[in-house]
C-alpha cells in the first residue's frame, strides 16, 4: 500500500499514515471489512518502525474506522455518516482547545487565529 508520507512535515509521520488510511476509508476506497496490510506489512513498505505504524491503526481504531481482531487483523469498520461527523468534530474540538490555549499563551489575537485557519482552509482546498 502507498502512503505518501513527508518526514519534514510538521505532523507526525504515524498522524501522516493515520491520516491517509481514514481518508481513503471515508472516501470509500477502503470498503467495509477490507483488511488493511499487517502492521509489519505496512511498517516495511512504507520504511518506517513497527512502532509508528502501531500508533497509526491504535488511532483508527480509537477514531472508530476500523476493527482490530486479535490473530486476524484489522479491517474497515462500517461507517455511519453520523458517527463520522460526531467523530470528526470530537476530534476538531479537542484540537481547537489546544491552539487556544497555545494562541493566548502566546498573545495571538481571535482575528489572527481566524486568519490563519482561513488560510489553512484555502491550502487544503488546492
Amino acid at each position: 500500500m502507498h502512503i505518501p508520507l513527508d518526514p519534514s512535515a510538521p505532523e507526525p509521520i504515524y498522524e501522516q499514515i493515520r491520516a491517509r488510511l481514514a481518508e481513503a476509508i471515508l472516501r470509500g476506497d477502503l470498503p467495509a471489512g477490507e483488511a488493511l496490510p499487517s502492521i509489519r506489512v505496512l511498517a516495511r513498505d512504507l520504511r518506517v518502525s513497527v512502532i509508528t505504524t502501531t500508533r497509526a491503526y491504535n488511532e483508527l481504531v480509537a477514531d472508530g474506522l476500523v476493527d482490530a481482531v486479535r490473530g486476524k487483523g484489522v479491517f474497515v469498520r462500517a461507517q455511519q455518516p453520523d458517527q463520522v461527523r460526531s467523530r470528526a468534530l470530537e476530534r476538531i474540538d479537542g484540537a481547537l482547545t489546544e491552539v487556544v490555549r497555545a494562541a493566548r499563551t502566546a498573545g495571538i489575537s481571535a482575528e489572527d487565529l481566524h486568519d490563519r485557519l482561513t488560510y489553512a482552509l484555502e491550502e487544503e482546498d488546492r
